[in-house]
């Protein structure tokens, strides 16, 4: 089964930019479409991104409209998250996740949609 590593979380400060990196290790990769979520501590995990298999649709959610940037290659099994104008609000753990279907995509999902998470990469604030 296909495992997707999600990287790039770090320190930031408030204004600041980062970007997180996911990559896959399965060679159908191209055929799905691919999503960020995001979860901080009593709070559930929301939908952050989505983008398709070839990357020709990208959906966002309204906090982060504007800000963030999902772009991915296929040739490299990756998909990225640049995160622009960083508000505290955005600190959390950062995790990726495939769409269960291929050549399929949502214009947002639901965390039930998906059976399995990896670790997720931290996204926190420096005063």
């Amino acid at each position: 089964q296909e495992q997707l590593v999600e990287s790039g979380g770090g320190l930031v400060q408030p204004g600041g930019s980062l970007t997180l990196s996911c990559a896959a290790s399965g060679r159908a990769f191209g055929n799905y479409s691919v999503a960020w979520f995001r979860q901080t501590s009593g709070k559930d995990r929301e939908f952050v991104a989505a983008i398709s298999w070839a990357g020709g649709s990208t959906f966002y959610a309204d906090s982060v409209k504007g800000r963030f940037t999902i772009s991915r290659d296929n040739t490299r099994n990756t998909v990225w998250l640049q995160m622009n104008s960083l508000k505290l609000e955005d600190a959390a753990v950062y995790y990726c996740n495939r769409d269960p279907d291929p050549h399929h995509i949502y214009s947002s999902y639901l965390p039930t949609d998906f059976h399995s998470w990896g670790q997720g990469t931290e996204v926190t604030f420096s005063s």
